[in-house]
C-alpha cells in the first residue's frame, strides 16, 4: 500500500518539523506528502461552496498517485493546495516534512520553484522558445549556471525521448512532444513533487498512455512523488494509488 491512512501511522517531530512514518517489513518508511483534514470552501454562509471537506492520505517517494473523480469533485482544488496555488480553510499540507501554512509567499515560491514541478493539460510552453529553451526557463529562475543548466537540458531530453527535437519550437511538435517537453521542463530543477493536471486530456489514447507510461518511468527513475489528476482509465491502472474524490471527499480507502 503506497498511501497510507493516517489511522496506523505514528507521528514524529524533529527540528520543529512534522513527519508520518510507517512500518513495512520491518523498515520505516517516511511519506513524502501529507495531507490531513483538508476543507477548503467559496464564498459564505448559505451560498459557500464547500470543495473539499475533510481529505486525508499520504504518498511517498518514487511512487505516482492517481487521482480520479468527475468534474467538480475537488481535484482540481486539492491539486492546488497541495502545490501551495491556494490556501485551505483548514486543514494541512506537509512536502518533505514542512508544513505549507508556516510559508510566507516568498517561501510558498521558493517551494514551487525548487521543489514541485507541474504538467498542466494544455502544455503551458512558451511558443517562441525551443523545446531545450522552453526546459531551461525554471532553471534560469533559479540562477542555474549556464554549462550546468545545459547539461540538464541534455539529459531531460533524451530521457523524454526527444533528443533529436532540442531546437524545435512547440508548433513544430505533436501534441504528445509537447507534452514530453513540458515533464522534462517540470523535472528540470529536480523536483520532489510533480503534479499534473489531466496531462493527457488533450491527447489521443495511444499518446496519452505513453505519456502515462513516461511519466511512470520518470517517477521512478528520478525518485520523485507524482500526483496526478485524471480520469483516463489507462493512466489510473498503471498508477501505484488511486484516490477518488466525489463531492469534496474521499469515498473510500486509498488503493495501491
Amino acid at each position: 500500500m503506497s498511501i497510507f491512512g493516517i489511522e496506523g501511522a505514528q507521528a514524529s517531530r524533529s527540528e520543529g518539523k512534522f513527519t508520518m512514518t510507517q512500518q513495512e517489513n520491518g523498515a520505516t518508511v517516511t511519506s513524502m506528502m501529507v495531507v490531513r483534514d483538508l476543507r477548503k470552501s467559496f464564498g459564505t454562509g448559505e451560498r459557500a461552496v464547500h470543495a473539499l471537506r475533510g481529505v486525508t492520505f499520504e504518498a511517498r517517494r518514487g511512487e505516482l498517485t492517481a487521482l480520479k473523480g468527475r468534474s467538480g469533485s475537488g481535484k482540481t482544488t486539492l491539486l492546488n493546495l497541495v502545490g501551495g496555488l491556494d490556501t485551505p480553510t483548514g486543514g494541512t499540507v506537509e512536502l518533505d516534512g514542512t508544513d505549507l501554512a508556516g510559508l510566507d509567499e516568498d517561501g510558498l515560491l521558493a517551494l514551487r520553484r525548487d521543489r514541485i514541478g507541474f504538467v498542466f493539460q494544455s502544455f503551458g510552453l512558451i511558443p517562441v522558445l525551443t523545446a531545450a529553451e522552453n526546459i531551461g526557463v525554471p532553471m534560469r529562475m533559479r540562477k542555474v549556471p549556464a554549462k550546468r543548466r545545459e547539461e540538464r537540458v541534455r539529459t531531460l531530453l533524451a530521457l523524454v525521448g526527444l533528443a533529436d527535437h532540442a531546437e524545435q519550437r512547440p508548433g513544430e511538435l505533436s501534441g504528445g512532444q509537447q507534452q514530453r517537453v513540458a515533464v522534462a521542463r517540470a523535472l528540470a530543477n529536480e523536483p520532489a513533487l510533480i503534479i499534473a493536471d489531466e496531462p493527457t486530456g488533450q491527447l489521443d489514447s495511444e499518446t496519452g498512455r505513453s505519456i502515462m507510461r513516461l511519466l511512470r518511468a520518470v517517477v521512478r527513475s528520478e525518485g520523485v512523488t507524482a500526483l496526478v489528476a485524471t480520469h483516463d482509465p489507462a493512466m489510473i491502472e498503471l498508477a501505484d494509488c488511486v484516490v477518488e474524490l466525489r463531492d469534496g471527499r474521499i469515498v473510500e480507502e486509498p488503493t495501491g
